[in-house]
């Protein structure tokens, strides 16, 4: 049914993986020599094989990411080639290419609108991997997409390593007034008999310091520590860009946003441009008088000049002046497992499904957990939960599929998997895990990209979940359902003191609605100077100081507040630099106009009004990437989207 979580016998994964590849090898060769290809002998087991190496390597992957060591470091970095090697001759070979292009020639018409996706969109994968070309430029793209793994990998490690090293040691109980019980008993330790504090560069530590710690030389050293992370990245960056200028050049694209956009709705990069362009011309007025009250409040009320690394401390003053919202009043509210329990909870009575404690699952960490899935009686998939911050996990929120929902060649239904993970202050025997609403939101976020892989019907494992979703379509779903974290009758399902289980009062849930869109101009125009710089990266290759050049470009246009010089965020931008977000940052908010508006339609009409989340779970969840994203977003609205939600959401005046 689902897939045991093996942990054991790590140094032996590598020969296995090695058996499993050859396996696959083999059975390519088989299909291949049938006399006849079809759908049904041909692309159904040979794209099946695809799945399975998948479920062999994610729990290794997943492992080295929530539980990092040298071993996991040691094992991963030696399946790579052994993946990348199989892939490039897999997505290289003329012959399976020649037979998908058989089967739409003799077959298509007979087939099913999502069997027919399968073929075009497995055609365009083979054109992209340069099927087609002469051996030599094949062997070079295969010698390309191996680089560009192991720099990828280099680089993630450098910044988990690096974000590791940094302490920041205080001892002085004046440099730690004013922050919260719950940040401060986390920072406390013991040495030599004095209570000390130690404050580091992992998110929790971070942010806690950052926003109430009222040492400023001290905010300083934790900025500039966190901005200056893993300097020798700087090469790895220069090396990927070559690597993916060249190699969309060899495809026969100008340069790698080009050759990005062949599978995305995005149909040029200019329409990225504007689209980015746009956002930031209407949100800037309302940016710079957000940025002026917050100066000429750190002005007013310390008599000192904003910097980058004052922003956190004095928005939060400032917002607890305007809105009397203090977050740290809010914690106790927001204990992570009744949080987990009551967005399952808000789920149930959204779509009707039911979740259930999965008992006897073999699991990484003792913190983790996992979920069966009910629709109705029906069991369709399995969750796995890990939220607490530790040394060996990697930073950041995130969710990655394992097992997908698919038909298997023997016609039984394989249901899908996930994982879900977070970076939440870590629980105690003394203290529980207290939230703040920003991990909340960030939850439900995540908790929107596993309902959509783990809610699928779609037969085809290629096309179900978030497998085949266009890559600027596929934060619609995740951002649609953070949204609901802002909303009072969800907020009441969860929201209990974890002492006394009084409900969070109403006039904290209108405080914390009233507060959602407090300087939201200012974090909208910082993510879309990400997104321009992102997409004017993979615009033409530049090389060294080039980079950081465009940086400072970027953010003289996007930006409203200069950073010092010695800020060099790219060396840690693992979105695009270690993960799959190159010239693709923008799709966040692209996605977010998606979701935004479809938002908006529960929102207007009732939130658990029945029909319209029935047809949310039956046409966006249920139907994966059967089709594209833009068909199936008109076919459960009715209509095409409305842009002008994305501004109402943030609560920006145009």
């Amino acid at each position: 049914m689902f897939l045991a979580f093996d942990t054991e016998n790590l140094e032996g994964k590598v020969a296995q993986l090695e058996a499993l590849l050859a396996d696959n090898r083999a059975r390519i060769e088989a299909l291949l020599a049938q006399p006849l290809c079809t759908y049904a002998n041909f692309i159904k087991p040979f794209e099946l094989l695809e799945e399975y190496v998948e479920q062999f390597f994610t729990p290794l992957s997943h492992l080295n990411s929530v539980k990092n060591s040298e071993l996991t470091q040691k094992v991963y970095a030696q399946m790579l080639p052994l993946l990348s090697d199989y892939s490039s001759d897999v997505s290289q070979d003329a012959r399976i290419y020649g037979a998908f292009e058989a089967i739409k020639t003799h077959e298509y018409e007979h087939l099913n609108a999502t069997q027919r996706r399968v073929i075009d969109e497995s055609i365009l994968a083979f054109q992209l991997s340069g099927v087609s070309l002469p051996k030599a430029q094949k062997e070079r793209l295969k010698a390309i997409s191996l680089r560009k793994s192991e720099l990828s990998n280099d680089f993630s490690q450098n910044v988990l390593n690096a974000t590791n090293a940094y302490a920041l040691i205080l001892e002085e109980e004046a440099d730690v007034a004013g922050i919260p019980a719950s940040d401060l008993s986390a920072a406390a330790f013991v040495e030599e008999g004095k209570t000390k504090y130690r404050f580091t560069l992992k998110m929790p530590s971070y942010i806690a310091y950052m926003t109430y710690g009222p040492n400023r030389a001290h905010r300083e050293a934790l900025y500039h520590a966190y901005t200056t992370r893993a300097p020798q990245n700087s090469a790895i960056i220069d090396e990927l860009l070559r690597l993916r200028q060249e190699q969309a050049e060899i495809l026969g694209f100008e340069s790698y946003a080009h050759y990005s956009l062949a599978t995305k709705m995005a149909p040029d990069p200019q329409t990225v441009i504007d689209f980015l362009e746009r956002l930031a011309t209407q949100s800037r007025p309302q940016g710079q008088k957000e940025l002026e009250t917050l100066r000429h409040f750190a002005l007013a009320t310390d008599g000192i000049e904003l910097a980058s690394y004052d922003t956190a401390y004095y928005a939060e003053k400032l917002r607890l002046r305007d809105y009397d919202m203090d977050e740290e009043l809010y914690r106790p509210y927001f204990e992570q497992t009744r949080v987990l329990n009551g967005m399952f909870s808000f789920l149930e009575q959204l779509f009707g499904v039911r979740f259930e404690a999965a008992h006897d699952v073999a699991l990484w960490d003792t913190k983790a957990t996992a979920y069966d899935i009910y629709d109705h009686d029906e069991l369709r998939a399995r969750l796995y939960v890990d939220l607490e911050a530790r040394d060996d996990k990697k930073g950041g929120a995130w969710m990655h599929n394992w097992q997908t929902h698919c038909t298997l060649v023997d016609g039984s239904t394989q249901l899908a998997s996930a994982f879900i993970v977070g970076n939440f202050p870590p629980s105690s025997p003394e203290n529980p895990s207290l939230l703040r609403h920003d991990d909340v939101v960030t939850l439900f976020h995540e908790m929107g990209h596993a309902i959509h892989h783990l809610f699928s019907r779609v037969e085809e494992n290629g096309l179900s979940g978030v497998n085949g979703i266009e890559w600027d379509a596929v934060e619609f779903p995740s951002q649609f359902l953070e949204n609901f974290a802002y909303e009072p009758q969800v907020l009441r399902l969860f929201a209990r003191h974890y002492e006394t289980d009084e409900i969070l009062p109403p006039s904290m849930i209108e405080t914390l609605v009233r507060a959602k869109n407090f300087q939201s101009a200012m974090a909208m125009l910082r993510q879309l100077e990400f997104g321009l710089f992102d997409f004017r990266l993979h615009s033409h290759l530049l090389q060294g100081e080039e980079v950081q050049a465009l940086l400072d470009e970027v953010r003289r246009e996007m930006g409203l507040l200069t950073p010092p010089r010695y800020n060099a965020f790219q060396n840690s931008f693992s979105h695009i630099f270690g993960g799959g977000y190159a010239a693709g940052y923008y799709s966040y908010k692209w996605a977010e106009v998606l979701s935004a508006d479809a938002f908006y339609h529960f929102v207007d009409n009732g939130i658990f009004n029945e029909p319209i989340a029935r047809g949310y779970f039956e046409t966006i969840l249920e139907r994966g990437a059967s089709a594209s994203m833009r068909e199936l977003f008109e076919d459960f609205m009715g209509r095409n989207v409305d842009t002008t939600a994305l501004l109402r959401l943030n609560g920006i005046d145009v």
